[in-house]
This record gives structure tokens, sequence and C-alpha cells, in this order.
């Protein structure tokens, strides 16, 4: 059932990046406007992340994604009808209110279910999201002469009836048989996770959000001034995406056998040698070489940080998780200023140095 949560969540998110051209279009927004519609989704989500911890804390998780996920099903359809700016970002809001509360509720209920499991599964879990936004991207990809009003009422409506099949197992999560589910942290959560180690989670999750982030935002970008290929710098991302997924397939085994410490600083080292030697190299082949290490190297990094957070319990989880999307909102921002007083291949150097430094406190941060 969490399966299914995180891949409708990155599914839904994917349909509305990939057709949010058709939506600026249809709306007649301007580069500044529509980066307003993009902040409240930012805002919503921040808000939803940290209500959701509070939330989950008191009520447990299951409460928080049968609800939420109708809500993000009715805000996606309410995106593809709107025109105005101010219709837009209200759906928006709403939209990354209903993500963040889903956020919070799917990896804490991950957490408790991974400890029944006795076995690492967070890194499957995220890696359905990985395909789920795979998904959405190429269903929104082969489907461009459908107008985006339509696809985002059936792929709305979807959602919607999605959760409500799924609400009869969530009754059953939330049951006497996940008493930690039902009642949320365990009074001793708190204590096994200081602050110290709580904001640290946070900052190396906001270390490997900017690399995600980056590569969303820059990657085919930085393919073009490479003078690559229209197709060369589109496959940019999508080859990052697979990379992650991949990645994120294999993690949990890895996990199990080594440890997340060590899989994390392994992974990360490997992100930044990868992408730092791609940036010297300087040419196309290189580059989509080292997007893709930054993916695969990356993979594991945040269901693992997740995971770790969740020795502190709900609002645990939502801090690090609202900590690490400052990294994924801000992080192209950033990029794009160095590269003004710099170049873009010096200013891409940042994800590459994050990874190292993620690399180099894993252990600390990782290790009970």
């Amino acid at each position: 059932m969490l399966t299914g949560v995180f891949t409708l969540v990155g599914f839904g998110m994917a349909v509305w990046g990939a057709r949010m051209p058709a939506v600026q279009a249809a709306a007649g927004l301007g580069p500044g406007r529509l980066a307003l519609v993009l902040l409240a989704a930012a805002a919503g989500m921040v808000a939803g992340l940290q209500i959701g911890g509070h939330l989950a804390q008191r009520h447990g998780p299951a409460r928080l994604l049968v609800g939420p996920a109708m809500v993000f099903g009715l805000a996606i359809a309410a995106l593809g009808q709107c025109r105005t700016l101010t219709s837009l970002s209200v759906a928006a809001m709403a939209f990354g209110l209903a993500h963040g509360l889903i956020d919070v509720g799917a990896n804490t209920a991950a957490v408790h279910c991974q400890r029944g499991y006795g076995r690492p599964i967070m890194s499957s879990l995220h890696a359905a999201y990985s395909l789920g936004a795979l998904g959405g991207a190429a269903l929104a990809a082969v489907t461009t002469w459908l107008p985006h009003p339509t696809l985002f009422a059936a792929v709305g409506a979807g959602t919607v009836l999605a959760a409500v099949a799924a609400a009869p197992a969530v009754r059953r999560l939330h049951g006497a048989d996940s008493p930690d589910l039902a009642n949320g942290a365990t009074p001793d959560a708190p204590s096994r996770l200081g602050r110290s180690t709580m904001w640290l989670l946070g900052a190396l999750a906001a270390a490997c959000l900017l690399g995600e982030g980056a590569a969303a935002d820059w990657a085919a970008v930085h393919l073009h001034s490479l003078n690559a290929s229209e197709s060369a710098a589109a496959a940019a991302y999508a080859l990052y995406s697979a990379a992650m997924a991949s990645g994120r397939l294999l993690g949990d085994r890895l996990t199990a056998r080594y440890g997340a410490a060590a899989v994390v600083r392994t992974g990360a080292l490997f992100a930044a040698a990868g992408l730092g030697t791609a940036l010297a190299v300087g040419s196309p082949t290189a580059a989509l070489a080292g997007w893709m290490a930054l993916g695969l190297g990356l993979s594991t990094a945040v269901p693992s940080l997740i995971t770790a957070a969740g020795r502190g319990g709900p609002r645990a989880v939502g801090t690090v998780a609202a900590t690490g999307y400052i990294g994924l909102l801000a992080g192209p921002a950033a990029i794009g200023a160095l590269a003004s007083v710099t170049s873009l291949p010096a200013a891409l150097t940042l994800p590459a140095v994050l990874a190292a430094v993620v690399a180099l406190t894993a252990r600390r941060a990782l290790e009970p």
C-alpha cells in the first residue's frame, strides 16, 4: 500500500512539472508570475511538512494518507482548470500542502513498517516515487496532443479514486495490529535523536536535494552549454532519474549488508568524484556520465536520512524533510546566482562539493 502512495505522489508531481509550460501559457503568466505560483506551492509544502509532523505525532501517520491524497488529486485537477494568477496560487498551495502532509505520513509509516519487517525497505519505497515520476513524465510527453485540463482532470480523478480504494488498507494499518502507527512515535523516541543530530540530518538532506534540484533545472542547460545536441541535453535529467531509481532499487539490499553509513558515504564519494570529473573534462559524454553518477551516488542518501530521523518520531521526520526541501527549492537559484558571477561549470561544483560533505559526515549522522 505504501508503495502505491509513493508512486502516486511521484506520478502527480511529474505530470504537473512536465505540463507546466501549458499551464503558464493558458494563464498568460510571465516568468516572474509563474515563480509566484511555484513559491505558493513551496510554501504549502513546507507548511504541510511541519503541520504533518505534529498531526502524525498526535494521531499517527496513517491519518495523513487518504484525506491528503484526495486533496492532492483535487488540487491537480484544479491546476488544470485555473486561468488566473490568484486561482493558480491557491491551487498550487493546496497541492503543496497535501504533498507535505502525505510526505510525513508515508515516510513515518515507512519507518514503522521497516521496524516491523526488521530489514531496510525505505530505499525501495523512494524508488517507487522515482519510478512514478518517470511514468508521469512519460505520460505527459506522449499525450501532448491532449489538452492539459483534460490530462490534469484525468490524473486528479485517478488519484482520488486510488485514495478511496486504499482507505480500507489504511484503516487496517491504523488498527490494533499497528500500535505504533495508531499512536505516533513510541514514548522514548524523542530521546533517541538529539536536536543537533536532527539538524545535521536536515542539513545533509538539503545538500542531497540541492543536487536533485540542480539536475532538474541545470543538467540540460549544462549539456547545451557544451554544444550537445538537443536530444542529448534533454536526456541528461532522464539519465539522472533512471540512475537514481536504479540505485534505490538496490539500496535496501546494500544497506542491509553494509549498513546505511557505509553505503551513503561510498555513494556520496562516487557522486562527488563523478560530477567533479565530468565538470573538469567538459565534454557532453562526460557530462552525461557525471549526472548519472550524481543520481546513482546520492540515491540512497535521503531514504537513509529519513530513516535515521524516524528515531525522533514524526516531528523529526517532518523537520528533516522540510529542511531538505529548502535545498531542493533554493539550490537551483543559488547555482544560477553563482553562475552569473563565475561560470556555469564553476557553479555546478556546488552539488559535487556538498556530496563530498555528505560523505565526510555520514557516519556521524547515521550511526545511532
